[in-house]
């Protein structure tokens, strides 16, 4: 910053060139689109679907509003456009608004300029501070979003008359930035109607003042398709003056599901270094409940089965398996199908189940847990491998799981039962240790009985696998 113009006049001599915001926007995402650059890090599965389209709207400069369920990434894609702007922009200084010092909008930056001409001081403001964000409550204000009278310079002497009277709201404090609007629909019809001049004539009105701000900001809002049309609305003339309305999406797969629950989840460590491992099968598995739960008849799809869902899914299983590990003094702890039990609870406040009777919730959700086990298993493993298995459970072969086995125990069932040892070894992917194997056991024994080839009877948190004959 050492190099940085620290006065107007010093600016102008450093030809620093002033450019409206949508027009920075669209040259930084030009030449990251050329390079072949990612415009946003971390939001995974939009690459054919959203993506295009968003680049379409920045490109063409336009407002953008996001129509979509809870968690479908909405806010983060709009957060991250501040990687679109400038590093570092120039304002006048003390600006309230980020004053443009080429053509400053309020009135302490047009009154310092005619004082001070070139010399007047300038300030940098980085980019990741061009941006304000509001959620939208039926409580929020006019005055909020562009700005009031304030009683305080009121009481210092100034006349009500005075425009250094203003407190500027948030909108007109993200000038020459990016303003985002979240839960659109929730913001009362009477103050959607004061966002219409900054889509259309791009400036503000203030109550009470014959001063019209023209500000310079680019402005993002995501909805909800429910809130869209039925908690709230968006009034007519305010959809119209979005330039592009984009629609998001869920994952389209259990790949993509799993790729984002793997990025998002909090590893668990059990000291420096050891952690808990989640095989990937049984992250598959995670992933593929989500799935199903957005297919079921049984879940209401109008509330939306959220990505979140799968992240905590996903750290609740891991989380189990660190609980049962360290009662059992494992030093190596490797999530396994007992561990699946504890996603209930960071299931049921997340999805809306539907049950005509009473209780229901709870089958409901078993069968969705085991309808993702059983998927998972008939993609991962080879149905040579488990006819010798069924072969030996039906010459009377009886074998105990459960969350009080310790590792070592359920490894041995391999050495008990030879056929084993293939399924296994795949499913453990290389890893010899006794609780990658226990845990590949487990999921292969809990996949026959759900493709109905071996008996189970479960006993608190206890099982026991049994031939059909």
């Amino acid at each position: 910053m050492t190099d940085r113009a620290e006065t107007l006049g010093e600016l102008r001599a450093s030809g620093w060139v002033s450019r409206p915001v949508k027009d920075e926007i669209r040259a930084n995402a030009v030449a990251k689109i050329s390079n072949g650059d990612v415009l946003f890090d971390g939001v995974v599965g939009y690459e054919d679907t959203v993506m295009p389209q968003l680049e379409n709207a920045l490109l063409a400069g336009h407002d953008v509003i996001f129509l979509g369920e809870r968690g479908q990434a909405k806010t983060r894609m709009i957060r991250s456009l501040t990687g679109l702007l400038d590093e570092w922009l120039p304002i006048v200084a003390g600006s309230e608004i980020n004053d443009d010092p080429y053509a400053p909008v309020s009135k302490h930056a047009r009154d310092l300029i005619d004082e001070m001409g070139d010399d007047t001081p300038i300030h940098w403001v980085h980019r990741d501070a061009r941006y304000g964000e509001k959620l939208a409550t039926p409580d929020t204000s006019i005055a909020d979003l562009i700005g009031e009278v304030d009683p305080i310079k009121v009481a210092e002497g100034r006349y009500l008359s005075d425009e250094l009277t203003l407190h500027y709201g948030m909108v007109p404090r993200t000038n020459r930035g990016v303003f985002a609007i979240n839960e659109l629909p929730d913001l009362a019809e009477r103050i959607q109607v004061g966002l219409l001049n900054i889509l259309e004539e791009r400036d503000v009105q203030i109550r009470g003042y014959k001063i019209r701000l023209p500000l310079d900001v680019i402005l993002f809002a995501s909805a909800n398709p429910e809130d869209y049309t039925n908690r709230g609305r968006i009034i007519t003339p305010l959809k119209d003056r979005f330039g592009s309305q984009i629609r998001t999406h869920y994952p389209l797969d259990a790949e993509l599901e799993y790729a984002i629950m793997e990025a998002e989840a909090r590893p668990l460590s059990i000291g420096e270094t050891a952690g808990v491992t989640v095989p990937a099968y049984l992250g598959e598995v995670v992933a593929n409940f989500s799935q199903l739960a957005r297919a079921s008849n049984h879940v209401n799809q109008r509330s939306g089965v959220s990505v979140r869902l799968s992240v905590s899914n996903y750290e609740a299983l891991a989380a189990n398996a660190l609980r049962r590990g360290l009662r059992a003094g494992e030093h190596a702890i490797v999530a396994r199908v007992d561990d699946l039990d504890a996603l209930a609870a960071s299931s049921i406040g997340k999805i809306e189940i539907e049950a005509l009777e009473d209780g229901r919730e709870g089958a409901i959700f078993d069968s969705l847990v085991k309808g993702a086990v059983l998927t998972v298993f008939k993609e991962r493993v080879d149905p040579s491998f488990t006819t010798p298995i069924v072969d030996a459970f039906e010459e009377g072969l009886v074998v105990h799981t459960g969350e009080d086995m310790s590792s070592d125990e359920l490894a041995a069932l391999v050495e008990q039962v030879p056929p084993l040892r293939e399924p296994v070894g795949s499913l453990a992917e290389g890893d010899p240790s006794a609780a990658s194997v226990a845990a590949a056991v487990e999921f292969v024994l809990e996949g026959l009985h759900l493709s109905k080839r071996l008996n189970k009877d479960d006993s608190g948190t206890s099982a026991t696998y049994r031939g059909r004959l």
